[in-house]
């Protein structure tokens, strides 16, 4: 059947008519959707992915003419074995997750056909990434990885190279893949991997605990090569545990059960340690750095920067996070929910923040829109406003300066000799800023001591909450996976993260650095003036 363009149909209502229509269900793009799950399915039981009738693909019909978010979507139906299965045992579902054909009944002793009781997760994926392919797979490393340790919300490795066969990663990021407990019903599962999704922007995979994985993709390539890349590091990482090799550290050492006993403010010996997280502005680098150097760095290159990429995806991201800017809600949910002309009145102008510039939409031109950008950029930044848009587009500004050895990434003197240390005692080292990830790893990974980053086990930013709210620390304990929240260093300049950390129950230290804002009297914690003396 040959269908119309998708700008033809739309404007009637007829595409939906088309697609749905039985000769376009028969026709030869649905076809060879069914066939190719099919395939796929005898290829993951070989794997060992989708045994015993578990697990389920689900891949949308590549139709050029029809938009992706409108394309029929093709499953695998639940309770049949795997590696037997045909084109006809598929059902067709249309975008909204309606089903439009279904299978017909086979006799005894097969059973009665039944849509996946994964249909609701993939949908989550259609909707919320835009995916073209979700694979959910039931591989024994997928579910053995969930178990080495009970208490982790997370997944994490680093420098391997497979790493680099998942969307948006290189050799030396650290994949971090959420971790959500399993239920008893497939379906229960459903808002867990919704609040997963939305808390990590950038995975491309949930892990359910004793159960598998959901891995996404933009077409069945994609989601092919990054399961099986998923399946490898899972692999990898229980073979390196089983070795004694901590896979989350660079170096790949062994794994250290070594602790630390920090000193409370009397003296005593308080408790041990496992991990540090440490602040930098004012703990691990001059706070001037960042307002003498970083700041008017971004600042002075907004505009070159967003004229040198603004077609690319990432600098579109940025303008739409920037377009969102100030608000309460989520951001992500925001963005998904509203046009280009909603977001044109920003919460700043509603509030009269000082500087602050109506975004024109994209067709005012691309000059407008940098300058309107670079007027918002330029008085946020006065204003120090501690905004995930702001920051991930900093970051973006400052990989390039650091890529073109513009900018050098400064510590205190004392600061690589204390990673080294630590690092030897097996002790865990990760930093929490309000700068994003990009940013944290850049100024650590290009220093006058070298890179930095081999003593650092994770980076944590404002995406996991407000460093003066005390759910921010339970969120990280959480994702460190420690038995107790006091077995875990804080080390800051700043009062109230202090306090906040210490009401989640970490250990906390004050740095007193040159330059540093002055205490509350009597505030309390123990303060330091060298990492030398921790």
């Amino acid at each position: 059947m040959a269908v119309a363009s998708a700008a033809q149909l739309t404007a009637n209502g007829a595409l939906k008519m088309a697609t749905t229509s039985q000769a376009y269900l028969e026709g030869d793009k649905v076809k060879e959707t069914k066939s190719l799950i099919a395939e796929l399915c005898r290829h993951f039981y070989n794997q060992g992915w989708v045994s015993g009738t578990g697990g389920s693909i689900t891949i949308k019909v590549h139709d050029e003419s029809v938009p992706k978010s409108e394309q029929l979507i093709v499953m695998s139906p639940s309770g049949v074995q795997k590696e037997r299965m045909v084109d006809e045992d598929m059902y067709i579902m249309a975008s909204d997750g309606s089903i439009l054909s279904a299978p017909v009944a086979k006799p005894t002793p097969h059973k009665p056909p039944k849509c996946s009781d994964c249909a609701p997760l993939f949908m989550k994926a259609y909707q919320m990434r835009n995916a073209g392919a979700v694979i959910h797979s039931h591989g024994m490393e997928s579910c053995l990885v969930t178990m080495l340790n009970p208490l982790a919300k997370e997944f994490r490795i680093t420098h391997m190279e497979m790493i680099k066969g998942i969307q948006g990663h290189g050799y030396y990021d650290e994949l971090v893949v959420p971790i959500i407990e399993n239920t008893a019903y497939e379906r229960e599962l459903t808002e867990s991997l919704a609040e997963a999704i939305k808390a990590y922007p950038k995975t491309t995979a949930v892990l359910v605990r004793n159960h598998g994985i959901y891995v996404w993709g933009d077409s069945w390539i994609s989601a092919k090569t990054q399961s099986e890349c998923y399946h490898y590091l899972f692999d990898a990482a229980i073979k390196l545990h089983q070795l004694g090799i901590d896979w989350t550290t660079p170096a790949h050492g062994p794994i250290q059960n070594a602790k630390i006993s920090a000193l409370a403010p009397d003296g005593s010996i308080k408790s041990s340690r496992r991990c540090i997280v440490l602040d930098i502005e004012g703990t691990t680098t001059p706070i001037s750095f960042v307002s003498d150097v970083l700041f008017p760095y971004a600042r002075n290159n907004v505009g070159r920067h967003l004229d040198a990429t603004y077609d690319s995806a990432e600098t579109q991201q940025d303008i739409k996070l920037l377009r969102a800017q100030g608000r309460s809600v989520d951001v992500w949910s925001y963005i998904e929910s509203i046009s280009t002309q909603d977001a044109l009145v920003q919460q700043d102008l509603e509030n009269g923040v000082a500087g602050a510039v109506c975004i024109p939409a994209d067709d005012a031109g691309k000059m407008e829109v940098i300058a309107a950008l670079v007027a918002n950029v330029e008085a946020m930044i006065k204003a120090d406003r501690k905004i995930t848009a702001l920051k991930e587009l900093q970051g973006h500004i400052w990989q390039t300066g650091f890529q073109n050895n513009e900018l050098e990434g400064l510590v205190f003197d004392d600061v690589p000799a204390a990673l080294e240390k630590w690092t030897a005692l097996g002790i865990k080292v990760y930093i929490y800023s309000s700068g994003s990830r990009l940013a944290q790893r850049l100024l650590f990974g290009h220093t006058k001591h070298g890179d930095l980053r081999k003593f650092l086990y994770g980076f944590f930013d404002t995406t996991v909450g407000n460093k003066r709210e005390t759910k921010s620390y339970a969120e990280i304990t959480a994702s460190l996976g420690v038995d107790n929240p006091s077995e875990i260093l804080f080390v800051t300049d700043v009062y109230q993260e202090a306090t906040a950390a210490k009401a989640a129950g970490l250990d906390v230290i004050i740095s007193i650095r040159p330059g540093n804002g002055p205490l509350p009297d009597n505030h309390g914690f123990r303060t330091v003036k060298s990492f030398s003396e921790i």
